[in-house]
């Protein structure tokens, strides 16, 4: 077996060293538990530490069937995998919930699983993007098409004469910060969430008004259905990706009236989506009311038969679940919650210029005794999200399957597997849990060699798909 440590690196050699005498300290089984329960977590960067026990009981009898203790463990810790959706915190967590939006937006488009209906395929559908209006000019990278593109040759206001490439750290800055909108762009923000929940509520009243109905009568026929992401833009704002989906009154397992068409859902999108107007607080910003941005895309799916260029159910559904595992970080900005403290050295923790001064704005606006009208918005709390405090993936009730079945899927899977090595009956028997919190992550030595452990398993795991070699048992 290769070595799953490195031993060229002094520093490293001597923190994994210490973690490896820690563990045998008593015993190697101390060792070979840690690797056991290493091996469990896949690659889990931060795992819950968790201190307590279980017992098994016979209700019928009271007799004690079996009993587990944490105390068994090394360290006295019980470790589980942290859960956690981003990427930049945990990608093997994040990866799971990916795969688990994938499979959910999927089965709304595909149909055929996870409770709805294959005819679901036919009904009408659509892809939209409902991104910000601008609140000031900003670095442009290449178009759509990767072709270099000139940034902002204006004649008058703030210019920019140059081609940025994909990779040039000025794309999505201010061309001039003193004149950008700032808190214009943190209410906008803020308000994201509210401004989707009117659109959905105004995209109804437009399509009944198109079909020449009632709202009450165009409920009675027609459900809309959607599931939605956000995902942030490199200037800091969020825009949002949806699938909007025309079903009959009883959902997705009933058909759509002959009227109900694509094109009727792409004009009432449009015109919901220009209809939706917010006011916010005067504070001085060039921005006094809260609207979608002027590009507007709205594109119908295809079938996954076609192989024609058009937008499929899968690039759908792919592109969707890549974005729930991204937040505010991918435009410059930290991935957890800032305290007072480092709002003066957020450049030294690598967070952009134009990020760090929406942060401020946040701070700033955020402050009850200057600003009790924005309290609800919890902007010091949401700084580090530039504002934003909405869920990143959500989705109506009756598109498809929930992320809470998903999860009961795998747990139904676990159950199943412990009950054929402790064959209890489930009727006759009682499990009593007395868990508690005791910490998150390991510490530097066991992060080093954990990674280590997970690059090696991983490489056995290819060579076994592939037929070429075993997965080590520890």
């Amino acid at each position: 077996m290769p070595s799953c440590v490195p031993v060229d690196d002094p520093i490293t050699d001597n923190l994994v060293g210490r973690v490896i005498r820690d563990l045998t300290r008593y015993s190697t089984r101390d060792l070979t538990r840690w690797i056991y329960q290493v091996q469990r977590l896949r690659g889990c960067r931060e795992p819950i530490r968790l201190v307590g026990h279980t017992d098994t009981l016979d209700i019928r009898t009271g007799e004690l069937l079996a009993h587990y203790s944490t105390r068994i463990e090394p360290h006295g810790h019980l470790l589980i995998r942290c859960g956690n959706r981003r990427a930049s915190r945990c990608p093997a967590c994040a990866e799971v919930y990916r795969a688990d939006t994938y499979h959910l937006i999927k089965a709304g488009l595909l149909g055929g699983s996870k409770g709805v209906p294959a005819t679901v395929r036919t009904h009408p559908r659509v892809f939209l993007t409902l991104t910000a209006p601008s609140f000031g000019p900003v670095h442009r990278g290449p178009d759509k098409t990767g072709r270099l593109q000139l940034c902002h040759p204006r004649r008058t206001g703030p210019a920019c004469f140059e081609r940025h490439a994909a990779d040039d750290p000025r794309i999505g800055q201010p061309i001039d910060p003193d004149t950008y909108d700032y808190i214009g762009h943190v209410l906008w923000t803020a308000h994201a969430p509210d401004l989707w929940r009117r659109f959905t509520i105004y995209l109804r009243r437009h399509l009944a008004a198109s079909a020449g109905l009632t709202c009450k009568d165009f409920d009675r026929s027609v459900r809309v259905s959607f599931a939605k992401v956000a995902e942030y833009q490199r200037r800091g704002v969020v825009h949002f990706h949806a699938v909007i989906r025309l079903d009959g009154p009883d959902g997705p397992g009933s058909s759509p009236p002959a009227w109900a068409t694509v094109h009727l859902l792409e004009a009432a999108i449009r015109s919901a989506a220009k209809a939706v107007r917010l006011p916010t607080p005067d504070l001085g910003q060039p921005t006094r009311h809260l609207v979608w941005g002027e590009q507007i895309d709205v594109r119908p799916i295809a079938s996954g038969d076609l192989d024609d260029g058009d937008l499929t159910e899968q690039a759908v559904a792919g592109y969707i679940a890549k974005y729930a595992t991204k937040a505010a970080e991918a435009s410059g900005t930290l991935d957890r919650r800032i305290r007072s403290h480092e709002l003066a050295r957020l450049a030294e923790q690598g967070v952009s210029e134009h990020a760090a001064r929406l942060i401020r704005t946040c701070w700033a606006l955020g402050d009850p005794a200057k600003h009790p009208e924005l309290v609800p918005l919890r902007l010091r709390s949401w700084a580090h999200m530039l504002g934003f405090r909405g869920h990143f993936s959500t989705k109506s009730r009756a598109y498809s399957t929930t992320m809470g079945a998903l999860r009961q899927v795998r747990v139904d899977y676990r159950r199943a597997r412990q009950a054929a090595v402790q064959p209890y009956d489930p009727d006759t028997t009682l499990v009593l849990a007395h868990w508690r919190f005791a910490g998150q992550g390991y510490t530097p030595g066991e992060s080093l060699l954990a990674a280590a452990l997970t690059t090696t398993m991983r490489h056995y795991e290819e060579g076994d798909r592939h037929g070429t070699q075993a997965l080590p048992r520890f």
